[in-house]
């Protein structure tokens, strides 16, 4: 009897060992499960971050060159056309003292004006010319054609040393700094805007715009479902996004909107300071 109760009590415990180790494979199994299909979902987020940005990447390539040859395009027939014209009206033999000078004359004036304007638009568009000039270089003369136009007050600051970007930076900051500018202009109502570049001495590129604007609900805006609505201010975050730049923006209705553009600069060389 003693023998027989031996054997059950060792049947049990092997039974219960196997028991626990039959959970614990099971556990184990599960938990190999959940992490190949976290790491499978994890894997799949990458890949579709990686397309979404690859298809922005070409749509934003593809709408630079579409700028590029609307600029050349501008150039070479409406410019021409224009220039052709102002050629013509200066060498009419009209004298002061006839009825069609004045005429002849606003004319000319707003030729000219239109002339000017279309050469802005050129440089605005012309992807290679912000490359070359630089960043800073390019938001100057935007500011400059907006101080002109009159219509809102501007204000513009310049501090540190600046350092040069390479071309696809400078394209995508000054593409985004023209998007928030014709998002002031457009919708905010404003009549002053500040605007100030920074390049700090920790390395670090600031671009900053407030407008005394209505302001509005930045979040509402960002997830409208609308074709058209916030689609400005997707394409800044998306552009922002490229190129590794950080974007805070904030709001307050009826009391403008104040918009912060960061972006890590890679330490310069002593040569470079010493250049300086």
């Amino acid at each position: 009897m003693e023998n027989q109760g031996q054997e059950i009590y060792f049947i049990i415990i092997i039974g219960g060992l196997l028991a626990l180790l039959l959970v614990g494979f099971i556990v184990t199994i599960l938990f190999t499960y959940q992490r190949r299909q976290h790491q499978q979902e994890q894997e799949l987020t990458r890949l579709k971050d990686l397309f979404e940005q690859e298809s922005l990447r070409s749509q934003l390539e593809i709408q630079e060159e579409t700028f590029k040859m609307l600029s050349q395009e501008l150039h070479d027939n409406i410019g021409q056309s224009l220039s052709v014209v102002k050629l013509s009206l200066a060498i009419l033999p009209v004298d002061k003292q006839h009825e069609a000078w004045e005429p002849i004359q606003n004319a000319r004036d707003i030729l000219n004006k239109a002339v000017l304007d279309l050469a802005g638009l050129n440089k605005s568009l012309h992807t290679d010319r912000i490359a070359q000039i630089g960043l800073v270089e390019a938001i100057s003369f935007e500011v400059e054609s907006l101080r002109k136009s009159r219509l809102v007050e501007v204000e513009f600051t310049i501090d540190g040393y600046e350092q040069l970007l390479d071309e696809q930076k400078s394209v995508m900051l000054f593409r985004i700094f023209q998007e928030m500018l014709n998002n002031i202009l457009k919708h905010s109502q404003a009549s002053r805007v500040e605007i100030s570049i920074n390049f700090t001495d920790d390395h670090q590129f600031i671009l900053r715009l407030a407008d005394n604007g209505v302001g509005f609900d930045i979040e509402a805006k960002r997830n409208s479902v609308s074709s058209t609505s916030g689609v400005g201010l997707k394409s800044i975050f998306n552009r922002a996004k490229l190129v590794g730049a950080e974007i805070d923006m904030q709001s307050t209705i009826g009391q403008g909107t104040t918009t912060t553009i960061k972006l890590a600069l890679p330490p310069e060389s002593e040569s470079d300071n010493h250049d300086r």
